[in-house]
């Protein structure tokens, strides 16, 4: 990319297209196209026809997209695959209509079999069963993988599919009906430590190995990969290590500083035993994360409480 090329970031205002559009903005690219639901609906055709057509991206970053936590993604199975099967082809489509140079697919680690061999590699898509809390949304995604993959065979369509693995930081969603489990996890032991609780409840046994990637990271990785990478293959992005939720739970009540203790409703469902990606094709090309967890968690958490008053 060029710093005067012309490209689009779909779903720039969500947590992951706002990373990726303050990394472009710090890196000097001059001509961002951006668009919130308002303005266009990703899941309306014609409207994002109408946006491509008039604006011609060369480059399109696609990282718009319903998301959720596993209450969310248990609880509305339709919308979630609705909404994103809805936004991937409009976009991926209308982009290869009107010649777009290369586009981004954002995927998720959770296109992967649930038992799947840990670390999970590229490869294993495919593979076996997925884990029924997110199935909708994992198929969802990987329709997306195989647009994306169809259009190149048949159309030469240049794109790159990145399959991150679990994401924070700022901008993220704290609300505990449908977030991720860190910040949930950081709006639990907020609030306990401002309204004096005992206790803060953790879902599930807290057994589960979690693999958590700064979403300014995976900005970086998005940037590297759209100016460096031609292959064909999906590319995991994360750390290379994980731990247990317990343990995540354990370092956020430090970094918060709450005192109370910790206890595991176990009635709650874990999802998938453990999710750690295999990064050694992304790490082989010459990227690296930059952040670590704790400080990521720190940065975060910061950032929460500046925006605490506002976050329902």
């Amino acid at each position: 990319m060029r710093k005067d090329s012309r490209i689009y970031v779909a779903g720039h205002l969500g947590l992951v297209g706002s990373a990726i559009t303050r990394r472009l903005l710090q890196d000097g690219y001059e001509h961002l196209i951006l668009r919130s639901i308002d303005e266009c609906d990703l899941t309306n055709p014609v409207a994002v026809d109408a946006l491509v057509e008039q604006q011609m991206p060369e480059y399109v970053f696609l990282a718009a997209a319903r998301v959720g936590g596993i209450l969310a993604n248990n609880t509305y199975p339709g919308d979630f695959i609705r909404i994103n099967l809805q936004i991937q082809i409009n976009v991926i489509d209308a982009a290869r209509r009107f010649g777009v140079k290369k586009l981004l697919f954002l995927g998720s680690s959770c296109i992967y079999p649930k038992l799947a061999p840990q670390p999970i590699k590229e490869e294993y898509l495919l593979t076996g069963p997925l884990e029924t809390t997110n199935d909708a949304y994992a198929i969802a995604k990987i329709a997306g993988i195989q647009m994306c993959d169809a259009y190149r065979r048949q159309y030469g369509f240049q794109s790159v599919c990145l399959m991150p693995t679990n994401l924070y930081g700022p901008g993220d969603n704290f609300d505990l009906n449908n977030s991720h489990v860190l910040p949930a996890l950081i709006r639990k032991f907020h609030e306990a430590k401002v309204n004096h609780s005992s206790e803060v409840v953790v879902w599930g046994t807290g057994n589960p190995r979690r693999e958590f990637l700064y979403v300014d990271d995976l900005a970086d990785a998005s940037l590297f990969l759209m100016n460096n990478y031609q292959g064909d293959e999906i590319v995991n992005v994360g750390v290379g290590e994980d731990q247990t939720i317990g343990e995540l739970a354990e370092m956020i009540r430090d970094l918060v500083e709450y005192r109370g203790d910790i206890s595991f409703d176990t009635s709650k469902p874990d999802g998938t035993p453990r999710k750690l990606l295999d990064v050694s094709r992304l790490f082989g090309l010459g990227w690296r994360p930059k952040t670590s967890l704790r400080d990521g968690i720190s940065q975060t958490y910061a950032w929460y409480q500046e925006k605490a008053g506002k976050i329902s």
